[in-house]
């Protein structure tokens, strides 16, 4: 478990012009999320890239298919639709693992090289990466949202019309 047993100190009795201090190990706990995360990247590229050339074949073989029942959604959109979609799936995930990236080479080097314009970058880069799953939860609870009141909507209009 952590340590709750630092004293705290409020902001008011704290001179204005101190830094802020980073331990070691604070360092040590940077370090490491700085190694999970250029894991993490590079699964992250290489989960994208097998989207991204999935895409072309799904794209493909949703084109070649013959009338399926199950698939009517994605033939309705076409091959190319399909394509599109699985490009933009394998840009959304690239895009965070790149911030996951870049955050981790700028961690390592404020922590081993003691480098503070290293470490902003890489809380800028972290903050990013936040930032973007943040509006993207966002988005998709409002989907959601969206999806159940258009159900219920058209689940009225049928009622409707079944009487």
């Amino acid at each position: 478990m952590e340590n709750f047993d630092e004293e705290l100190v409020s902001p008011a009795s704290e001179p204005e012009n101190i830094a802020l201090v980073v331990t070691e190990d604070i360092r040590s706990y940077i370090y490491e999320t700085a190694k999970w995360s250029r894991f993490l990247s590079i699964v992250g590229f290489i989960l994208s890239a097998i989207v991204a050339l999935a895409a072309f074949g799904a794209g493909a073989v949703i084109s070649s298919m013959p009338d399926t029942p199950g698939i009517g959604i994605f033939k309705a959109i076409g091959g190319a639709g399909v394509t599109i979609l699985y490009l933009l799936f394998a840009l959304m995930y690239f895009y965070p693992s790149l911030l996951l990236y870049k955050y981790a080479g700028a961690a390592k080097n404020a922590v081993l090289y003691g480098d503070q314009p290293s470490l902003s970058i890489a809380m800028s880069k972290m903050k990013s990466l936040f930032k973007f799953w943040g509006i993207l939860t966002i988005v998709i609870i409002a989907a959601y949202v969206l999806l159940i009141i258009f159900m219920v909507a058209l689940g009225g209009f049928a009622a409707s019309m079944a009487r």
